[in-house]
């Protein structure tokens, strides 16, 4: 941990930053699973959308 003290002796703390890269574009497996979650979503919503309106 980077630690530094101010003139009054306040000590500032810093975290260790973590290591940057890059985000690789998904494969087509990883596409066709992302549509595939994306439709459980919205079919969960939905049906929780109409299940809220047929009790209301």
């Amino acid at each position: 941990m980077y630690t530094t003290i101010n003139e009054n002796g306040i000590l500032n703390n810093y975290a260790n930053e973590p290591k940057m890269y890059y985000a690789a574009y998904p494969n087509k497996e990883q596409q066709r699973s992302y549509a595939l979650q994306a439709a459980y979503a919205t079919l969960l919503v939905t049906t929780l959308v109409l299940v809220a309106l047929g009790v209301s």
